[in-house]
């Protein structure tokens, strides 16, 4: 079962602090370095997850293509998330005809964009019908089954994010199940009475509970409105996505500990088929990640500027270093700031350069005061 793909960021305590005749002017920009600096994709996992079974039969590679073809949703908030996102990195989609299915990006000339539905995009994926595309990870587990030729390129894409979890009702006979072994325990299932769960994800949920030693189960397939199954007697638990719980909650339906089928997010694949085959896809694959953790790592990360008072730039430097947490990604730039006194140029400040995640930022803020660095000004 693939892990959490959102990404994890460790909070670093200060413990030193240096001279208190310091003094720091503070200024937060996103990090260029972030920008240029690429880093390959998180894929192991989410790659295992798509690759469990041996490769379904998937129509034979069609030749006669010379485009490379892109799916992406065609409608709702993934869609809209999804332009957006290509949007930042400067690859703004163009279509001329709103009820037209296609379209193109003006940068990438040899690449043709489809609107599809997410299901179908992994269909025309495993077909040979489309090379690349956007879609959320829990779409690529359901609908992929396993297909050895589905390769995650990029797993969190950062949009998107939602579990695929079993819930019950939290009245009657479920009043006092709360993890996953408590359902399993329960005596009620048998071969004539199983359990029934309702689901649009027949393929995980049968795998998920397999694994988890259920042997009475049937499943019931839906593809909307799960949460009334059970009130209504049709089922006695859903397997569902789940974003905050307040469906659940409304609904008189609970999660529980262990429950979880697996995390999902936005995610961008391919066909392994393509990538090896036709021409053109791997250079536009390899843009396309290019930009994409650019921007994402550019938006994950600040450059934080401080002034520091100081004898010397090694003086400073080995005072920033004293603080493992501001750091930076390698280390911090530090260089002279001149200025004019009594007709003489002289250098008393020090310029610091460090890029901080963007989630630790207020953080790192409180962990310069706290070691006394007297800030005169911050912003942002």
């Amino acid at each position: 079962m693939p892990g959490m793909l959102a990404a994890q960021f460790t909070a670093l305590s200060l413990s030193q602090s240096p001279s208190p005749q310091s003094s720091l002017r503070l200024a937060i920009r996103p990090s260029l370095a972030a920008r240029a600096r690429f880093v390959a994709p998180r894929t192991a996992a989410s790659a295992a997850a798509v690759s469990a079974k041996p490769a379904a039969v998937s129509s034979p590679l069609i030749e006669d293509r010379t485009v490379v073809r892109i799916g992406l949703p065609s409608k709702g908030r993934m869609a809209e998330q999804t332009l957006s996102l290509l949007k930042s990195c400067q690859l703004s989609v163009r279509q001329l005809n709103p009820r037209q299915y296609t379209a193109d990006i003006p940068l990438i000339p040899n690449l043709e964009v489809w609107f599809q539905r997410p299901k179908d995009i992994v269909r025309k994926l495993q077909s040979g019908d489309l090379d690349l595309g956007v879609v959320g990870f829990d779409i690529v587990s359901e609908y992929g089954n396993g297909n050895e030729d589905l390769v995650v390129v990029h797993d969190a894409l950062e949009f998107g994010h939602c579990r695929l979890s079993l819930a019950v009702p939290k009245e009657g006979i479920f009043e006092n199940i709360h993890t996953m072994e408590d359902l399993l325990k329960m005596t009620e299932w048998t071969e004539e009475r199983p359990l029934r769960v309702v689901t649009g994800f027949g393929y995980l949920g049968n795998k998920f509970l397999r694994e988890k030693g259920f042997k009475h189960v049937r499943f019931l397939s839906a593809d909307g409105a799960l949460e009334s199954y059970p009130p209504m007697g049709m089922a006695d638990a859903i397997v569902d996505l789940v974003s905050s719980g307040t469906t659940l909650r409304e609904n008189n339906l609970k999660e529980i500990d262990g429950g979880v089928v697996l995390e999902s997010q936005a995610t961008l694949v391919a066909s392994r088929k393509s990538l090896h085959k036709r021409k053109g896809v791997l250079e536009v694959t390899h843009e396309l990640l290019e930009r994409l953790e650019a921007h994402l790592r550019a938006t994950a990360e600040l450059m934080v500027t401080a002034n520091m008072r100081g004898n010397s730039a090694e003086e400073v430097a080995e005072r920033v270093l004293s603080q493992t947490s501001i750091w930076g990604l390698q280390g911090p730039t530090v260089s002279p700031v001149y200025r004019r006194r009594d007709g003489k140029v002289d250098v008393e400040y020090y310029a610091i350069n460090v890029v901080v995640p963007q989630k630790l930022l207020y953080k790192s803020i409180q962990q310069l005061r706290s070691v006394r660095l007297l800030l005169h000004s911050f912003f942002c």
